[in-house]
């Protein structure tokens, strides 16, 4: 049956679009070739990150049992991709395509440039040990982005002018396909690193916060790691995957759910005696505190929620706004049980410390309360497996 190369063409063109990876785009272009061109094998040339040699990375058919991909690899001054690399390949054919059958043919001339003939005859050699037919590269510009080289058909005929002309259009695709792809590859890594920078800037945050408040310490860190298990219980209860992107805002908005506090003066922070009415007040604004700290952040505007009404109750008793049930954010909610948990089971100097089991009855007692019955359930669970 008949190859309809045009709207293999259209396909391919509209998969490269959507395909972000590399060496899923690869992987894909090689094995539409094989599968539709039908030849024996079709393998990639791509440049490595230092772009100093090309390496076998994709093959599909009778070479990948004979060349080790990812560990095969060509200098860039082997004659091969020097060909492509220095376009000398346009002194072949015009397309650039380099076929065998016509490469020999031009050798035969008598006034071919001797420079020419040596790098073309050793690159027949390279095509002779890779059984390779057809070599068509791809460019951006004037960077030489991979090279597709290609095994005999099956039916051992030529390829023909409309298969050529097929590969030509492919490549010209592929290259752009391929560029976008690594940029964005490159901006995933940037956005990464940025992420990261901004963790470990958020976690000396959390750092200097406690060492405002020296009956604290190790507490950010305590309710961070619980408030993320909790969510993952929620989730599991409800049948749900984990919800990265939320389980990301949780772990920042309980990290910092306490950065108020450095507008709180350490006197009051400290203090080892029970607290004014006033002195009270004062603390009890550091949720607000907080908000306002983080608010010129947009990108923290869900992060915020969980800051500002983490002292919020489910009855409506709790501030700053006296939220009730679930207008309050779930994200708050969770990080109530667990910083109060916490708080519960670590010194204080103005209460007892309790035990787990009792901090675990005490939650219980208020469910549907204080905290949220949702979150509560998630708590207890969790306790009782042992994993709190």
């Amino acid at each position: 049956m008949a190859v309809n190369y045009k709207k293999e063409l259209e396909a391919a063109a509209k998969s490269m679009i959507i395909v972000h990876d590399p060496e899923v785009l690869m992987k894909m272009i090689v094995r539409m070739v094989v599968y539709k061109v039908r030849v024996t094998h079709a393998t990639m040339l791509m440049p490595n990150s230092d772009k100093d040699a090309y390496m076998l990375t994709i093959s599909r058919g009778s070479l990948s049992s004979k060349v080790p991909i990812g560990l095969a690899r060509m200098d860039k001054d082997e004659p091969l991709i020097r060909l492509f690399r220095d376009n000398k390949n346009k002194l072949v054919s015009k397309n650039g395509v380099v076929a065998y059958g016509e490469a020999k043919k031009i050798l035969k001339k008598e006034k071919l440039d001797n420079r020419l003939r040596d790098i073309l005859k050793e690159t027949l050699h390279q095509m002779d040990i890779l059984e390779t037919v057809v070599c068509i590269p791809s460019y951006f510009r004037n960077e030489l982005m991979s090279v597709l080289l290609l095994g005999r058909k099956k039916n051992c005929r030529k390829f023909v002018q409309e298969e050529i002309n097929f590969f030509v259009a492919l490549a010209s695709n592929v290259a752009m396909a391929l560029k976008n792809a690594q940029l964005f590859k490159e901006l995933e890594g940037e956005l990464n690193k940025r992420q990261q920078l901004f963790i470990r800037t958020t976690i000396a945050l959390a750092v200097a916060i406690e060492a405002k408040d020296r009956h604290t310490h190790g507490h950010t860190t305590r309710v961070t790691n619980l408030s993320v298990e909790i969510a993952k219980k929620i989730m599991k209860n409800n049948n749900l995957p984990n919800d990265i992107k939320f389980l990301e805002r949780l772990h920042i908005a309980s990290l910092l759910h306490d950065i108020g506090k450095i507008g709180i003066p350490e006197h009051i922070l400290n203090k080892e005696n029970t607290l004014t009415k006033e002195e009270k007040a004062k603390i009890m604004e550091h949720p607000l505190i907080g908000a306002t700290i983080l608010h010129p952040i947009s990108e923290l505007k869900e992060c915020i929620l969980g800051v500002k009404y983490h002292h919020e109750r489910y009855d409506g008793a709790g501030y700053p706004e006296g939220l009730r049930g679930d207008k309050i954010p779930l994200i708050a909610s969770i990080i109530s049980v667990a910083d109060s948990f916490d708080t519960m089971t670590t010194y204080r100097p103005y209460r007892s410390i309790l035990s787990k089991e009792e901090a675990k009855k005490e939650i219980e007692r208020q469910s549907g309360k204080q905290f949220n019955p949702g979150v509560t359930a998630a708590f207890i669970q969790l306790y009782e497996e042992g994993k709190i």
